[in-house]
């Protein structure tokens, strides 16, 4: 994206602005929010902070009005040139001075950010962490007053967080190198561990903790064992035609795989991993910034720094490694505050590849054992039988009060039943075949079904052949991967070939019924049905009228021609949401205008008459 040159200096904000005047100026907005007022009364004061408040919930704010009360130049770590361009975008919008130094820029505009930092015409500059430690701009930033320093995505600095970069390690230089200059980091997925890790780590020992909850009630979260992920998918999709989303894949080729699938089915679907094209990433990503309603099948690369609120699901086709993950990817969805859904697939085989593969990794063991802790969590996450977002919040330390009412197990609360017995059986098939097959053979064995490798390993003579055959094959794969889940049957990978192995530990209990094993009944969810699969979730603008419906599109139709022009992203120009409130109250004037909330003194300015006419004109149709 090209970033036009901004203005030779700010005029958003006047020197004695105070931080309620800069958000309701500035920003459009009439009062803080939750922890916002506080971090900033603290920043203003000269202290460090660590601000953890989930996607959507108003990070940003907490470092934009402090930058633009105190005097001299914000400096923003950022992480991914993405989130740099829409963040200045965004910022230009305001009439904010702001700028980004980064190595894919245009050449022109990164001359005049460099001249504007150096004359100090700039209120914002955003760096990435390896652009800041170069010599030449700790030399050139030690030449101007710095308001802040914040560091965004902060959950990258920790060897625990799960997109650790480890030049964020190296920003602990940043009190010695820049003395007296608050500093404040922010995340929206850290648990107590990786918050303790980001003080340490960044030499914040007397930085204050700004925690807000990370429930977001818009997010409706489901997850579900794999029985054909195509279909599973499909049932998403459906429910959200002409609709943003994105789906992560595990592997570049199954990405591609997927996408290919979607796209054969008319499904305006692309695949986005590491491995593509330069021009093929960009052209993808430009399409999904630009407010297309496209499906973006990824790798979990994609997705960090990527502000698009109309995001309305999130599916994953395979197991997130930790819930920091998991909430991560899901955190793309739904930041305009509506309604967005989110699947979550799994089976024994995600299950066992993840624990083989972190067996096998060279890291140290203290490091090991923090993320077998996440990986177990993730497990548990996917087979409990509670309130899904209840167990997701416990990851993080926050405690939710009775059901969530808006995850799949509040909405058809799960049945559990004794499968002591049913676990013996499968545990003893697995030991009588020497430990030897997959789960495929296991599940033949039990059912009585005489297939050519059971016969040929005379497998029909085994005392469990055919104890199982009262139950369908799906029930006892289902007992299989709940028992991988559970630690009790282990999975041994050799290229393709897996092998079901006993824990002898955990099994013996089990099987000397010493101790009881609780499964969950595995019936089709009322969601997954199809009656209700087919049924669309109601759009945002279903909510006005027909005419405010047309006035609303009208507004949508003028932003997209007016983000092509200035080649920026539809959203940084305003929200839906704000588009949606201005089609409901209809203002006749500038003054009515700026009482919408999301519209500033500049936005007002820049675009009041365009959105008025277009108003005026609806009023004139409706008579």
């Amino acid at each position: 994206m090209l970033l036009r040159p901004h203005r030779a200096e700010s005029q958003a904000v006047p020197e004695t602005a105070t931080p309620l005047g800069v958000l309701r100026r500035v920003f459009g907005f009439p009062a803080f929010r939750g922890l916002q007022e506080a971090a900033i009364t603290h920043l203003l004061d000269g202290g460090d902070a660590l601000v953890l408040m989930p996607t959507g919930g108003g990070k940003s704010i907490c470092y934009q009005v402090p930058a633009l009360c105190r005097p001299g130049t914000a400096l923003v770590v950022s992480p991914l040139i993405a989130l740099m361009d829409d963040q200045v975008a965004a910022l230009r919008q305001l009439g904010i001075a702001a700028g980004a130094l980064h190595s894919e820029g245009d050449p022109e505009v990164q001359r005049t950010t460099a001249r504007e930092l150096e004359a100090g015409r700039l209120d914002l500059l955003y760096v990435s962490p390896e652009r800041l430690l170069t010599p030449a701009m700790q030399e050139r930033l030690g030449r101007r007053r710095l308001a802040l320093i914040a560091i965004d995505e902060a959950h990258c600095v920790s060897q625990w967080g799960h997109e650790f970069r480890p030049e964020y390690r190296a920003l602990a230089c940043l009190p010695e190198r820049f003395p007296g200059v608050p500093r404040v980091a922010l995340t929206a997925t850290a648990d107590p561990r990786t918050r303790a890790d980001i003080l340490t780590a960044l030499a914040m020992p007397r930085a204050e903790t700004f925690l807000a909850s990370f429930h977001r009630p818009n997010l409706h979260l489901a997850a579900a064992p794999k029985v054909g992920e195509l279909a599973q998918l499909a049932s998403v999709l459906r429910r959200h035609p002409a609709a943003a989303g994105i789906v992560y894949c595990a592997s570049r080729a199954k990405t591609e795989r997927v996408a290919a699938s979607l796209a054969a089915q008319g499904l305006p679907a692309v695949a986005f991993h590491a491995g593509l094209p330069a021009e093929v990433k960009r052209a993808a990503l430009a399409r999904f910034r630009g407010g297309e309603p496209l499906v973006m099948v990824a790798t979990i690369a994609f997705g960090m720094g990527i502000d698009r609120p109309d995001v309305r699901f999130v599916a994953h086709l395979d197991m997130p490694d930790s819930p920091e993950a998991y909430y991560q990817q899901i955190g793309r969805a739904g930041r305009d505050g509506e309604r967005a859904d989110t699947l979550l697939l799994y089976g024994g085989e995600d299950i066992a590849r993840a624990r083989h593969w972190l067996a096998q990794s060279a890291a140290p063991d203290a490091e090991k054992q923090a993320m077998g802790a996440r990986l177990e969590a993730m497990i548990a996450l996917t087979e409990t039988t509670q309130c899904r977002t209840r167990s997701l919040l416990a990851c993080f330390g926050e405690t939710l009060a009775g059901g969530c009412g808006h995850c799949d197990n509040c909405a058809a609360p799960v049945a559990t039943f004794d499968g002591t017995v049913e676990a013996q059986k499968v545990l003893s098939a697995i030991l009588r075949t020497g430990q030897r097959f997959g789960a495929g053979h296991v599940v033949d064995v039990l059912r009585g079904e005489p297939s050519e490798a059971i016969l040929r390993w005379s497998h029909d003579a085994l005392p469990t052949f055919g104890v199982g055959r009262d139950r369908v094959s799906r029930f006892w794969h289902g007992v299989i991967r709940q028992l991988i889940a559970l630690g009790v049957v282990d999975v041994e990978l050799d290229g393709n070939f897996r092998t079901l192995r006993v824990d002898a530990a955990r099994a013996r209990p089990v099987l000397r019924g010493a101790e009881r094993v609780a499964l969950r009944v595995e019936e089709p969810r009322p969601a997954e049905r199809p009656a209700r699969r087919d049924r669309a979730a109601p759009a945002p603008a279903a909510t006005l009228s027909p005419a405010s419906g047309d006035l609303f599109e009208a507004l949508r139709a003028w932003r997209a021609e007016e983000a092509r022009a200035q080649a920026v992203p539809p959203y940084v120009i305003f929200h839906d949401s704000v588009l949606r409130e201005i089609a409901a109250l209809r203002p006749a004037t500038h003054d009515q205008l700026g009482e919408i909330k999301g519209v500033g003194t500049s936005k007002r300015g820049r675009y009041g008459t365009a959105v008025l006419a277009l108003v005026r004109q609806a009023q004139e149709r409706a008579g």
